[in-house]
C-alpha cells in the first residue's frame, strides 16, 4: 500500500465529499484480535484532536477497572473508506495508538510497543525495518443456517486453478477488494492443502505492514462471508493436511541501502545480515511463544507438512527455520518460516526485530548453513550440526520465553505479564479437556 500523508483538513474534506457517516477507530489487543470503537461522523473533530476515550478495562490484557480510561490517537496515514458498507452512508477507518490519560503511550498497546523496538533500531543507526508477509488461510463452507462447517469448498492443490479450485472466485474478489483499498498484491494462488489459499502483498515499513495484515484479515473474512464461506487463519484446522503459515520476509535499511546486501560477502550477504540471522536463531525457541501463540499452532509445527521444526538456516533448502531467498540487491532478505497467522503481527515483529538487533549488537555468528533435508537426519547428526528443535507445545514455548531476558524486554513488562498469564490459562484449559481422540483410543481398551 502507498502510505498517504493525510492532514486533518484532507480527512475533513474527504469525509464530506464521500458522504462518510461512521468512523471505525481500530486497534489490536495483546492477543492479536482487532478491536474497534465505532462513532458517528459528528465526533470527527474529537477523534482528530486525540480526545476520543474508551474503557480499557473491557479489553483483555489492558488495564484494571480502576484505571480504565484510555485515549485513542488515530494515525492519519491509515485513513481508509470501506467500500462494502454504504447503506446508511460510508464507513471509514483509522488505526489508532493507545495513550494513557497523562499523554504517555500505553505500555500494553502492541502497536506502540513495536514503535519502541523501532526506536532501539534507529539508535543503532538503521532507518527502517521492512516486512513482506505471506499469510495463508482456509475457506470452509457455511451451512444453511450460516454456521461454520469443516467442509472444504474444493479439492484443489498447490497452484491449482478452476474448476478444481472453487475458491478462485472468492480469492479473486478478495484481491480486487484489496487493490481498491491500495494494496499492491504480488501473488494469489491455491496452497498445498485442499481449501487453502495464499495472497502475498508487497513489503512495507514494518508498522504499515502489520497494519496491512490486520486489514487483510478483515477483508478476507468479509468477502468470504459474501461467498457463503468462512475464512479462518487458524494454524491447523484439519488433521492430515498442511497448516497455514505466515512466512515473514525481513530486511533492514539505512536510507535507500539494504544493509543485508554485500556484493563481496559470502552468498552476497553482509556481516550485518549474518549477525541478524545469528540473533534470530539464538532466540528462536523463546519467540516461538509469540509467533506461534495458540495450542493449535504446535499441531502445524510437526515433520512432514512443510512447516519448520528445527532451528537452522539455509540458502535453498526449505526445511529449516530461516531461508535466504535468491533475490539480492534491494530485495535481499531473510525469510522466517515458522510464524503462523494467529500471531499478533505487532508483537511478533517486535520480538523478531529485537532478536536480530541483539545479534547485531553482540556480533552473534550463525552456525553453518544446512543444505540437506533436516527431516532425514538422525538426532546425532542434528546435534553435530548444532540444530535444535523448536518447542513442541505452547507450554514448552512459554517456558523458553520465560528464560529469555531479551525477548521479555522486547515485549515490555505489561505485555509480557498479561500474555504469559493468558497463555498459561489457555494451556490449563486445553490440558483439562478430554478429546475425541482420547475416547477413541482408551474408552474401550481400558
Amino acid at each position: 500500500m502507498t502510505k498517504k500523508q493525510n492532514t486533518v483538513e484532507d480527512i475533513k474534506r474527504i469525509t464530506e465529499e464521500e458522504n462518510v457517516r461512521f468512523l471505525r477507530l481500530m486497534f489490536t489487543d495483546i492477543m492479536g484480535t482487532i478491536k474497534n470503537v465505532e462513532v458517528p461522523v459528528s465526533q470527527l473533530d474529537k477523534v482528530l484532536n486525540n480526545k476520543m476515550m474508551f474503557d480499557g478495562s473491557s479489553i483483555e490484557g489492558f488495564v484494571r477497572i480502576e484505571e480504565s480510561d484510555m485515549y485513542l490517537y488515530p494515525d492519519l496515514s491509515t485513513w481508509m473508506i470501506f467500500p462494502w458498507e454504504s447503506d446508511h452512508g460510508k464507513v471509514a477507518r483509522l488505526i489508532c495508538d493507545i495513550y494513557n490519560p497523562d499523554g504517555e503511550p500505553f505500555a500494553g498497546d502492541p502497536r506502540g510497543n513495536l514503535k519502541r523496538a523501532l526506536k532501539d533500531m534507529k539508535d543503532l543507526g538503521f532507518t527502517s525495518f521492512n516486512l513482506g508477509p505471506e499469510p495463508e488461510f482456509f475457506l470452509f463452507k457455511l451451512d444453511e443456517d450460516g454456521k461454520i462447517t469443516t467442509d472444504l469448498n474444493d479439492r484443489g492443490g498447490y497452484f491449482d486453478f478452476a474448476p478444481t479450485d472453487l475458491g478462485e472466485n472468492c480469492r479473486r474478489d478478495i484481491v480486487l477488494e484489496l487493490e481498491s483499498l491500495g494494496f499492491e498484491v504480488e501473488a494469489s494462488h491455491h496452497e498445498v492443502a485442499p481449501g487453502q489459499h495464499e495472497i502475498d502483498f508487497k513489503y512495507a515499513d514494518v508498522i504499515e505492514a502489520c497494519d496491512n495484515i490486520q486489514t487483510f484479515k478483515l477483508v478476507v473474512k468479509t468477502i468470504a462471508r459474501k461467498h457463503g464461506l468462512h475464512a479462518t487463519f487458524m494454524p491447523k484446522p484439519l488433521y492430515g493436511i498442511s497448516g497455514s503459515g505466515m512466512h515473514c520476509n525481513m530486511s533492514l535499511f539505512k536510507g535507500d541501502e539494504n544493509v543485508f546486501y554485500d556484493e563481496e560477502g559470502a552468498m552476497q550477504l553482509s556481516q550485518t545480515a549474518y549477525h541478524f540471522l545469528g540473533g534470530l536463531l539464538k532466540h528462536a525457541r523463546a519467540y516461538t511463544a509469540v509467533c506461534n501463540p495458540t495450542v493449535n499452532s504446535y499441531k502445524r509445527l510437526v515433520p512432514g507438512y512443510e512447516a519448520p521444526v528445527y532451528v537452522a538456516w539455509s540458502g535453498r533448502n526449505r526445511s529449516p527455520l530461516v531461508r535466504v531467498p535468491e533475490s539480492r540487491g534491494l530485495s535481499t532478505r531473510l525469510e522466517l518460516r515458522s510464524v503462523d497467522p494467529s500471531a499478533n503481527p505487532y508483537l511478533s515483529m517486535a520480538v523478531l526485530l529485537q532478536a536480530g538487533l541483539d545479534g547485531i549488537k553482540n556480533e552473534i555468528d550463525p552456525p553453518e548453513a544446512v543444505d540437506r533435508n533436516i527431516y532425514v537426519m538422525n538426532e546425532e547428526e542434528r546435534n553435530e550440526a548444532q540444530i535444535h528443535d523448536l518447542p513442541s507445545t505452547l507450554h514448552n514455548a512459554i517456558k523458553e520465553l520465560r528464560k529469555d531476558e531479551v525477548m521479555i524486554e522486547a515485549l515490555g513488562k505489561h505485555i509480557y505479564a498479561n500474555f504469559v498469564e493468558a497463555k498459561r490459562m489457555e494451556w490449563a484449559a486445553f490440558r483439562q479437556t478430554v478429546s475425541e481422540w482420547e475416547r477413541e483410543q482408551y474408552l474401550e481398551l481400558y
